[in-house]
């Protein structure tokens, strides 16, 4: 695999200016229509495709720009600073989890039929690891995949998988043999237009309205054998070498996001009046903004050190834990307090902040959540 390119500080800045322009443009007038709708149109991912925000960091010859990853955290950073959760959370899904798990586990045969196309957006990926009955503890699954001459037959359901709507690909996780526990999970990369494949509903959620997310049920569906990705039996531990980009995604979108929350509360303080003067005077708001932007600059600094490392291979799965959970929670209370500066209004609904609070609630769950944070981060010191 050839080495990713570097860009100087001045070419990063021309591509987050013209993120911040397509969303300006493609996105701001529409979100509130794609909130209300429950999820965005299918051509969105093409335009995305179109203007090369999507899967920016593979390799030119699966139709990337062959960047760092930095370039892809532009992406999410932008969407995440904007207030657009749902797209940040369905982009960073396709660019940052699925196409990096075909480019790094698949085929060549894989890696040519899918990535190219997700690329350009005419193919949109998902991930399906959660289960009813198995979330974090992936080895719970019981979604099967049986040996049957050179294909597997699939049997069960996943639930609330990001893109689940509109997905083409799904990196699709299952027991290939019961008996041996996290060893007899395997990973497949499944054509989401193969007979056996049903989406179920597009769920309901507390916040990220637009993004769609699915369940999905798998009754007698073939693929071949050569769709296995990785290898057979190889699936939990191929599991968790990609996890800690999912999460260093997961903290750098949680910072972005904690930023436009302050950007947009130090604007309402600055207009709001009470008692003749601007709340900005008051000293509980001063302090309040203060103690924000301690905490966002100091979660920076710990998401920048971190990709900094990713960069390098050499960031340990406790270190993206760390990060994902301390940036979620801090994400949390930047929201709490931000809409409580706004008052009243920030409970109404034509205010970002409103949403950018329910928004930011999951960020604590998916991807593992806090509490599952904390006992990975706790093994690191002092083992099981």
């Amino acid at each position: 695999m050839s080495e990713a390119v570097q860009l100087d500080a001045a070419e990063k800045a021309l591509f987050r200016d013209s993120v911040k322009k397509f969303l300006d443009a493609e996105v701001e007038p529409h979100y509130e229509a794609w909130e209300k709708a429950e999820i965005w149109p299918r051509e969105l991912w093409r335009k995305l495709g179109e203007n090369g925000f999507l899967c920016v960091d593979l390799p030119e010859a699966y139709g990337g720009f062959g960047a760092s990853f930095e370039l892809s955290a532009v992406v999410v950073e932008e969407m995440s600073r904007a207030g657009y959760g749902a797209l940040a959370s369905g982009v960073s899904v396709h660019s940052d989890i699925v196409a990096p798990y075909i480019l790094h586990l698949g085929s060549e045969a894989q890696k040519a039929r899918w990535l190219p196309a997700m690329a350009s957006g005419e193919v949109v990926g998902a991930i399906g690891m959660t289960e009813p009955g198995a979330g974090s503890d992936l080895q719970g699954m019981k979604t099967s995949a049986v040996r049957d001459g050179d294909d597997f037959v699939i049997n069960g359901q996943k639930t609330f998988i990001t893109n689940g709507q509109h997905c083409d690909v799904l990196v699709l996780a299952a027991k290939t043999d019961p008996s041996q526990g996290a060893r007899g999970v395997s990973l497949f990369t499944v054509d989401c237009a193969l007979p056996g494949f049903e989406r179920g509903r597009n769920l309901e959620k507390m916040g990220l309205h637009s993004g769609d997310t699915s369940e999905l049920f798998f009754q007698d569906l073939r693929v071949g054998a050569d769709q296995v990705l990785g290898g057979e039996g190889k699936g939990f531990f191929n599991l968790m070498n990609e996890l800690p980009r999912e999460r260093l995604i997961l903290g750098i979108g949680a910072v972005a996001a904690a930023e436009g929350m302050l950007d947009w509360t130090i604007d309402y303080t600055l207009e709001r009046k009470a008692f003749g003067e601007p709340i900005a005077r008051l000293q509980n708001t001063r302090f309040v903004l203060a103690d924000m932007k301690t905490e966002i600059e100091l979660n920076k600094a710990l998401v920048e050190k971190y990709i900094a490392s990713f960069g390098r291979g050499e960031l340990k799965p406790e270190e993206a834990s760390l990060c994902k959970l301390a940036a979620t929670e801090m994400q949390g209370r930047v929201a709490d307090r931000c809409l409580q500066l706004f008052g009243g209004y920030g409970y109404m609904k034509e205010y970002k902040i409103s949403r950018a609070y329910v928004d930011a609630r999951i960020q604590r769950i998916y991807g593992g959540t806090s509490e599952i944070m904390k006992e990975l981060i706790s093994r690191s010191l002092v083992g099981r």
